[in-house]
């Protein structure tokens, strides 16, 4: 298991859009388990938009990203693909 601080930089924090792009990455590592810890100790598993979206993660929110797998070379991969996913400024146009 490996873990990530990270803190959103997104102006309109994780809503539909980056949610939609977070899933997609999400997918693309069937082996593995993704979880979100709020700084209030909510632990949601990565497995919905509706799930993400209801974290209510607003700009400047921090959180941790846990992934979960096998393979240790495929986690460290995933979690710093989900990682920057979390911190991506989605802004259009970006700012």
């Amino acid at each position: 298991m490996l873990e990530k601080a990270v803190t959103i930089k997104n102006s309109a924090g994780i809503h539909c859009r980056p949610s939609s792009e977070i899933l997609n990455a999400v997918n693309d590592f069937p082996d593995c388990e993704f979880f979100v810890i709020t700084d209030d100790g909510e632990e949601t598993e990565l497995n919905s938009i509706l799930a993400l979206i209801s974290l209510g993660l607003h700009r400047g929110d921090q959180a941790t990203v846990k992934v979960e797998g096998d393979d240790d070379s495929e986690e460290s991969e995933a979690l710093e693909i989900i990682a920057e996913l979390f911190e991506k400024h989605f802004d259009f146009p970006q700012k």
